[in-house]
């Protein structure tokens, strides 16, 4: 009997721990053919101008696919890599390693599965099965109290009926060996710049150096729980914005899925045992959770998530100068220094903690009344954490178009700032030009005189940007928990 190979489709599931196609693939075939494909697609220039992937993420993802593939050499095995059309790739390689079935994990994105159906319509071409599984969540679809097309458009009413009557299912075992079939090319992992890219500058003010692969995932997982117990505070420290401690910085890892989100959930619960339940262990998996319901909610709406309307239908006002003040806003030059910082820190490391991210978003289609879908594609590009359901359904919600309750949520930012960073560290951080005003003064530096100006040697419109727009009144969001 001829043996039976199973290739194994890689896309944001880079790692070997709690990876059912793996292991499933391990136990139905004799031998599997592990792949990573780099399509084009993916490094594109959006609608919008920006591009689908920066380079700090580009380079997290070279440095993820490294690491898959150094730890499956480890297990005997071996990845293949190839850059080209996923559907090109996928069926070339099913025919030149005579591939009994093909095995991926299924997304929920449009763009993402759109992809996945012409690879299956191609290898139906070649009578060959394309095999869906499911995970990426804490909540396997087939486990939810409510099918997809009855999900509540309230989170709130999601959570508490799961949390109910729905169990999270256990992590799969990382396998032993892994046996391939002979391969003579195993490919290159391309460099930065093959795709396109320059090497990103690493700045000394970032909140840690993220670097891709699952190796680094678990050390960070276990030295955030085990090592430096930061789990136990992390629901009074969260909205933090300075340094590596405040939150537990997975989002990377798990967008390219380098960890688990279920791994994530079955170690809170071995700390529970060991060190005791409280409101912070309770409260990362809550955050956790809305990534799963935004998950669930492409499934339920599609691409309604990518409309400036969103599932509701109705887009927010627009200004009629907005393409302006979307490129103050990119850059960091709205003259509201608690706006700004967050923007330089994210043009300049990729990265931007959960309360920066409300607070930029809320600003941008509240305040500048700018198309908030342009906000979810600079997003796209800039951030390393990126995942198409998490950022779109975010910022749906932040416009109002998404799964927000309320009506007009709106951020007061200068609140926000005196709230969240009362001592100024985090924009004097950023902004050093405002380095020499006061504490108490720094967030708003529009609001002081020529004379004060002067004494703190600022000059508003030289060293730093006048308001673009005015402040209104606004509500104060303190326990909003969006972008986690």
């Amino acid at each position: 009997m001829a043996e039976k190979t199973i290739l194994v489709w890689f896309r944001n599931d880079l790692r070997i721990h709690d990876n059912e196609i793996l292991l499933e693939a391990i136990r139905k075939a004799d031998k599997i053919l592990p792949v990573y494909c780099f399509d084009p697609f993916y490094f594109k220039t959006t609608r919008y101008g920006t591009l689908k992937t920066g380079n700090f993420r580009a380079r997290f993802l070279l440095e993820a696919v490294a690491d898959l593939r150094q730890t499956l050499r480890e297990h005997g095995a071996e990845l293949l890599v190839r850059t080209g059309d996923s559907v090109e790739v996928i069926t070339q390689l099913a025919t030149e390693y005579n591939v009994s079935e093909v095995y991926h994990h299924r997304e929920v994105a449009f763009e993402e599965t759109d992809i996945s159906s012409k690879v299956e319509a191609a290898l139906w071409k070649i009578k060959l099965n394309l095999k869906h599984f499911i995970g990426h969540t804490f909540y396997h679809k087939e486990d939810l109290p409510f099918p997809i097309k009855d999900i509540p458009d309230v989170f709130t009413t999601f959570r508490k009926k799961v949390e109910r009557d729905s169990n999270i299912r256990n992590s799969f075992e990382t396998p032993g060996e892994i046996h391939i079939p002979q391969i003579t090319d195993a490919g290159e992992i391309p460099t930065l710049h093959d795709l396109g890219f320059e090497e990103p500058i690493d700045d000394c003010r970032a909140v840690m150096h993220f670097k891709g692969g699952e190796t680094e995932a678990l050390k960070h997982l276990q030295e955030y729980f085990w090592g430096t117990d930061r789990l136990k505070t992390y629901k009074q420290t969260r909205n933090g914005l300075l340094g590596s401690g405040y939150s537990s910085k997975f989002g990377p890892w798990i967008s390219v899925g380098c960890l688990s989100v279920r791994q994530v959930y079955w170690e809170v619960k071995r700390y529970e045992q060991d060190r005791g339940a409280n409101d912070s262990t309770y409260w990362l998996i809550f955050e956790l959770l809305w990534r799963d319901y935004f998950r669930f909610m492409f499934k339920k709406y599609g691409n309604q998530f990518f409309k400036a309307g969103g599932f509701k239908g109705e887009a927010p006002e627009v200004s009629a100068n907005q393409d302006e003040l979307f490129e103050k806003w990119k850059s960091g030059q709205t003259g509201i220094p608690f706006i700004d910082a967050n923007m330089r820190e994210l043009n300049a490391t990729g990265f931007m903690s959960n309360r920066g991210r409300q607070n930029v978003a809320s600003f941008l289609v509240k305040d500048l009344k700018v198309n908030w879908t342009k906000g979810a594609a600079y997003f796209e590009e800039k951030l390393i954490d990126y995942s198409p359901a998490s950022n779109w359904g975010n910022w749906a919600y932040v416009a109002g178009v998404g799964n927000d309750p309320r009506e007009n949520r709106h951020f007061n930012i200068l609140k926000q700032a005196a709230e969240f960073d009362p001592k100024g560290e985090y924009v004097k951080t950023w902004l050093p030009e405002l380095a020499l005003i006061p504490a108490k003064l720094v967030q708003s530096p529009f609001c002081l005189s020529e004379a004060e100006l002067n004494l703190y040697k600022v000059n508003l419109g030289v060293d730093y940007p006048k308001p673009i727009v005015g402040l209104g009144t606004e509500i104060n969001s303190k326990n909003a928990t969006l972008f986690t």
